[in-house]
């Protein structure tokens, strides 16, 4: 059970305190309720370039890094479709740096074409370095768009194109700096060994002056039930053949959820997964293959992908796969292989809540789909999954309509 308190500014801002004395070191993890999908179709990747502008300084604080490292602490930061979070880990000593820095860049981020540009060229080559030129480095850009005709999804963290962010101007950045960068926008977790009244005294100071904003109302255009399979043929410079196959599943919030993520557990996560053992191991199809859901807030995607080993065709696999997708849906699950899932989703749980930093993070998360709290049922919410409702998620989810599948051909 993960112990925490909360309260809010009157500006809005959400703030979770999570005592831990057992640790000399606090956690201080800002998110704000903006990713990817909140971008102008026209202008995307900006959420991306945030996460590097943030990092650019603020009105008082030219080198955001050279403090930090100097109070003996380390950060960093991430940008997904739902949101986009930065965290500094400390010596709690130090903790009012932290206070310092963060409010400091949420206040008045310093807005320069000096600073643009620099972050404009590492974004740009970060695009080129990883979606343009690696091997393999296009195949989302390509199944995203197959996968969703109408939800923000269909484009990549990263942007739709390199253009975007290459054409980004200073007026483009401030606005959606000021839409989306507000206390009314963000949650703020404070970890360690730290009191509830210290963090309150401490947001009050550093952030209770900071204007309020709008908070963000998300109003997007929602993905219509996929009808028809679709298929996508491609040729790349690649050393082996990639077979990709996405079907469209509930969102984060879904009833589905937790059974969806023992679904890919089961399926295709680790060397003793089905598709592991059977594709890989016995029948040889495959060099490697998995199977994932992107655990995304809106409805997302369950992936299948593998490399095939050469002189297997692409038949051969897609009918491989179809087959033991259509043997779930069939079957079922016995209560020994559910057990099983169960148990290792019990282990990765009680592992990742070892870290402090994770903790704060996750408590971050569960306060943006709604509750904090809900981060102390997840492990309830697994062992309810009944094979009975495993299977009828399977059902739902691996209808031959609901499918995008990618045949990836290496150049000959």
């Amino acid at each position: 059970m993960i112990q925490f308190d909360s309260f809010q500014l009157d500006n809005g801002l959400q703030v979770i305190v999570h005592p831990d004395f057992s640790t000399p070191m606090a956690v201080v993890n800002v998110m704000y309720d903006v990713g990817a999908r909140d971008e102008d179709p026209a202008r995307t990747g900006f959420a991306h370039l945030f996460e590097h502008l943030m990092f650019g300084g603020s009105l008082h604080i030219p080198e955001y890094d050279e403090p930090l490292q100097m109070a003996g602490g380390e950060n960093n930061a991430y940008t997904t479709n739902d949101l986009t979070n930065y965290y500094i880990q400390l010596p709690a000593e130090n903790l009012e740096t932290a206070f310092w820095l963060e409010s400091d860049r949420m206040l008045s981020l310093a807005f320069s074409p000096e600073s643009l540009e620099v972050q404009r060229k590492v974004v740009c080559e970060e695009f080129k370095e990883h979606y343009i030129n690696k091997p393999y480095g296009d195949v989302w850009q390509h199944m995203r768009k197959l996968s969703y005709t109408t939800h923000p999804y269909q484009w990549m963290t990263i942007g739709k194109e390199l253009s975007h962010i290459e054409n980004a101007t200073l007026d483009d950045v401030k606005a959606f700096f000021f839409k989306h960068y507000t206390p009314a926008n963000a949650i703020l977790v404070v970890a360690g060994p730290v009191t509830v009244p210290q963090v309150k005294e401490l947001a009050r100071k550093w952030f209770g002056d900071i204007p309020s904003g709008q908070r963000y109302r998300r109003n997007l255009p929602q993905e219509p039930a996929q009808q028809a399979a679709r298929v996508l043929d491609m040729e790349a410079n690649v050393p082996l053949d990639a077979f990709y196959k996405t079907w469209h599943n509930g969102g984060r919030l879904d009833a589905s959820y937790h059974a969806t993520d023992l679904i890919t557990e089961i399926l295709g996560s680790g060397a003793s997964s089905r598709l592991y053992q059977r594709l890989v191991k016995e029948k040889r199809l495959f060099s490697n293959i998995e199977c994932y859901h992107f655990g995304s807030i809106d409805p997302g995607l369950v992936t299948i992908e593998g490399k095939l080993v050469k002189g297997i065709t692409m038949q051969e696999v897609e009918a491989a796969v179809n087959e033991e997708v259509e043997k779930l849906v069939a079957e079922g699950v016995d209560e020994k292989e559910l057990q099983k899932a169960k148990n290792k989703t019990e282990s990765l749980i009680a592992f990742e809540d070892m870290s402090l930093m994770n903790r704060a993070n996750n408590l971050a998360f569960y306060a943006l789909l709604g509750n904090a709290a809900d981060m102390n049922t997840e492990l309830e919410k697994y062992q309810a999954v009944s094979s009975r409702a495993l299977q009828q998620t399977a059902a739902a989810i691996f209808d031959p309509r609901n499918s995008n599948t990618m045949h990836y051909f290496a150049r000959s």
